[in-house]
């Protein structure tokens, strides 16, 4: 059984999620340390994250580029913020070619082959796509460009964790120019209520949509949004951020156009990403001591179907209409014919792999003209009619996304808590967890300090935060807006 074989969360939540990870068949760790190997399973469903989002950015007008992973190391030099931001970060190419060691030890780096200029491995693509945009932006009517990228990063990470900090990872960057400021703010709020849509529609995973701190800026940008969700052992986790770059890349790469009145101007420009540690988040979210739990929308499998005690003509005709008025309806289902896997190991592996729905099919209960149906997200099993089982399954997938999301909801709401004094804040930080809204002054000392003192940061200020009257909780100087603080990952 799952208890067996993966650590509770209790015990040890870090060994939990890696747990998960392995037993569900998620990922693993590759020769090159800080990166990891998807899965098959792993993979499938970060496809149906990457489709969704891929749909829903067509639909507000975006199109798909392809970039160089290679960056000349001259072009990150030309924006200081940017460069001073992932400058620790990079991976460089100093050499293009190998050859055989003289001594016989296998190949070595040819130190005739020095590049003239050093190239960086991406850790993301805004100086080489404003590059070329200024090739692809001369007048107005250029304007909006709307172009996203699916792609891998590489950010030189060595404490690393699955899917939530890796060195490669994989994302899409959006990165758009606009011929005004207004539309270019409007563009960057746009996108991050898609992605707090993806998330909570489609992950059940609710999130806080705010703007960070001049200190937790990306680094070139003018502002940066966030969606913030909350895991289960009480830290945040930043889910996705969109960044309105004012007209710094612009002017970096001498990006210009020529307005309606035929007078040059500098556009302006937007960049927004989420990546493949979304996957954490979905994990951290739902998932439990049996295993992976997995929303309905975003499950490779959708209903499992085991054969009680093993396929026979009977229970194969009775399958197959069941699986054809499934796929009818959209339903992506399996059925496991397998003859080599008793079916107790069948049911505790799509535990294991959060398949929403597992059918049980025997003879017995097919003269009833019934079927076993157990639903993940609650662990209930029940007997079901025959007669429109498929319409049932169609709306319990409905409920089964509801229910993931609102059970979600109610947690964070548990763990969200107003703090109006320091020694409480602590308190709450260091016992209880989960998002603290307190009071700060606004400086980046006083935020790095709190930060110091308990390891929590400022996960950002909420857009939908009143106005209120307060002291900061560490300083007592004045403020007129609550600020969400979290341990975060």
């Amino acid at each position: 059984m799952a208890k067996d074989i993966i650590t509770e969360r209790s015990v040890d939540y870090s060994a939990w999620y890696n747990g998960i990870i392995k037993h569900a068949g998620l990922a693993e760790n590759s020769p090159v340390k800080g990166c990891m190997i998807i899965k098959p399973y792993g993979f499938a469903i970060w496809e149906k994250m990457r489709d969704q989002l891929d749909s829903m950015f067509k639909e507000t007008g975006h199109m798909n580029a392809y970039f160089p992973l290679f960056i000349p190391k001259s072009f990150l030099s030309k924006e200081a913020k940017h460069v001073e931001g992932f400058a620790k970060e990079c991976a460089v190419v100093t050499h293009h070619r190998l050859m055989n060691d003289p001594n016989g030890n296998g190949v070595i780096v040819d130190p005739s082959a020095k590049l003239e200029e050093e190239l960086i491995v991406r850790p993301t693509s805004e100086t080489i796509i404003w590059d070329t945009y200024r090739n692809w932006i001369q007048s107005y009517r250029d304007l909006p460009l709307l172009i996203n990228q699916w792609a891998n990063v590489v950010r030189w990470e060595m404490k690393t964790r699955a899917f939530l900090r890796t060195a490669e990872f994989l994302w899409q960057e959006g990165h758009t120019a606009h011929s005004n400021k207004q539309e270019a703010i409007e563009e960057t709020r746009m996108i991050l209520d898609l992605y707090a849509q993806f998330a909570e529609e489609w992950m059940a995973m609710p999130v806080v949509k705010g703007i960070k701190t001049v200190n937790e800026r990306f680094a070139g940008a003018d502002d940066t949004y966030t969606i913030e969700a909350l895991m289960q052992d009480g830290k945040a986790l930043q889910s996705g951020t969109s960044h309105f770059l004012g007209q710094n890349f612009a002017k970096a790469f001498d990006v210009r156009f020529l307005n309606e009145n035929n007078k040059e101007e500098f556009v302006w420009a937007t960049s927004w990403g989420v990546s493949t540690r979304l996957m954490g988040g979905l994990i951290m979210t739902h998932s439990d001591d049996d295993g992976l739990v997995l929303p309905p929308k975003l499950a490779p499998i959708q209903v499992a179907i085991v054969p009680i005690p093993k396929p026979n003509e009977v229970i194969n005709e009775a399958v197959d209409k069941i699986v054809k008025e499934l796929k009818a309806k959209g339903i992506s289902v399996k059925y496991d014919m397998d003859k080599k896997k008793r079916p107790g190991f069948k049911f505790n592996e799509y535990e294991l792999k959060g398949v929403p729905v597992r059918l049980g099919v025997g003879k017995r209960d097919l003269a009833n003209n019934q079927i076993e149906l157990k639903r993940r997200d609650t662990m209930e099993t029940i007997n079901v009619p025959l007669e429109g089982l498929a319409q049932r399954i169609e709306d319990l997938m409905d409920e089964m996304q509801v229910n993931l999301l609102n059970k979600a909801k109610t947690y964070r709401s548990e763990l969200t808590t107003s703090a109006d004094d320091f020694d409480t804040f602590k308190s709450v930080i260091e016992e209880k967890g989960g998002f603290v809204s307190a009071h700060w002054d606004g400086t980046t000392e006083t935020e790095l300090k709190i930060k110091e003192l308990t390891k929590a940061t400022i996960r950002c200020i909420p857009l939908d935060a009143e106005d209120e009257e307060g002291k900061c909780i560490l300083t007592g100087q004045p403020s007129n807006k609550r600020v969400l603080f979290a341990k975060a990952y």
